[in-house]
């Protein structure tokens, strides 16, 4: 568990100033730290390290009545978007602007260790010789019922391949979504690309991939659909669909393997007593054919005295 603690101080301008810190229980590592800077018209800034960045506001935003379905499996490639953006990073937030009756907020931040490693009690995070500096930038627009994000992030990447040489391709991510607004209904697409810039033979379909490390590219898609029946009652379905690309080069011949993820959702409330549960099943986990089928399912009961 986490033990957390948090400092804020507002000037006489208005300029709020937040200082939060978070840590393990039971070995005292610090998982996260930042200080945040919020003014009254110039935007905000975010600096600190495992403390989120900029990628969590695009990767997974289709509308879900209980949970994204990266926490309910972790074979999702969308949800790790850009997360390695939050090392000793600067991210900076606009004003919201209105623009031809829309409103839209930019994101841009930089990262002089995008390694995405947790540092220890006190410490700070060190360099890498895999990953150097990182980059990212995305905007939100927003007109009446819908919304649109496009977000992209890249970093260095510094893996050898050879005694005395070092890839030269850095890895890049990007997503894009929109959500849409229908009274009780919302729908939400998003799509997502993912080359980690890793060199090397690629991969058979009936191996499990492992997130950066396999040598080809991961894109897709998630569709989602969710409908609040009434003030307590909401369900949702996602959709998701990835695909393994192994770009195993000029005569080599290794067929796409797709992982597909379906998930119904029930999100229940009444007065200080919740029920939240899904069901979940997953074709092809990570990207191997041969792994079996699996299906997950959650009941979750809260209860506020």
């Amino acid at each position: 568990s986490l033990v957390g603690s948090e400092m804020c101080i507002r000037d006489s301008n208005g300029t709020t100033f937040t200082v939060s810190t978070a840590t393990t229980d039971t070995q005292s590592d610090l998982t996260d730290g930042y200080i945040s800077i919020a003014t009254p018209s110039f935007g905000s800034f975010l600096l600190g390290h495992h403390s989120g960045a900029a990628h969590y506001k695009y990767d997974e935003e289709v509308p879900q009545a209980y949970e994204q379905i990266s926490d309910i499996t972790g074979t999702v490639t969308q949800n790790k978007v850009g997360d390695f953006m939050d090392n000793n990073h600067v991210t900076y937030t606009s004003p919201t602007f209105d623009m031809m009756g829309a409103s839209i907020t930019f994101d841009l931040g930089y990262a002089t260790v995008a390694n995405d490693a947790e540092t220890g009690d006190g410490g700070t995070p060190g360099l890498s010789h895999t990953y150097g500096g990182g980059e990212e930038a995305g905007v939100t627009i927003k007109y009446d019922a819908l919304q649109l994000g496009v977000y992209g992030a890249q970093r260095e990447n510094k893996t050898q391949v050879a005694a005395g040489l070092h890839k030269s391709q850095d890895e890049f991510n990007g997503v894009w979504y929109a959500k849409y607004s229908m009274g009780p209904v919302s729908v939400g697409y998003s799509e997502f690309y993912m080359d980690a810039g890793v060199s090397g033979t690629a991969e058979a379909t009936t191996a499990a991939k492992v997130l950066r490390t396999a040598a080809g590219i991961q894109e897709g898609h998630q569709i989602g659909i969710a409908f609040n029946v009434n003030d307590n009652l909401s369900i949702s379905y996602t959709e998701s669909e990835e695909t393994y690309n192994a770009q195993a080069g000029v005569g080599v011949t290794v067929a796409d393997v797709d992982q597909k993820i379906d998930a119904i959702q029930v999100a229940y409330s009444m007065g200080g007593m919740s029920v939240k549960a899904y069901q979940m099943d997953v074709t092809n986990p990570s990207f191997d054919e041969d792994a079996a089928d699996s299906k997950v399912t959650e009941i979750a009961l809260g209860l506020a005295f």
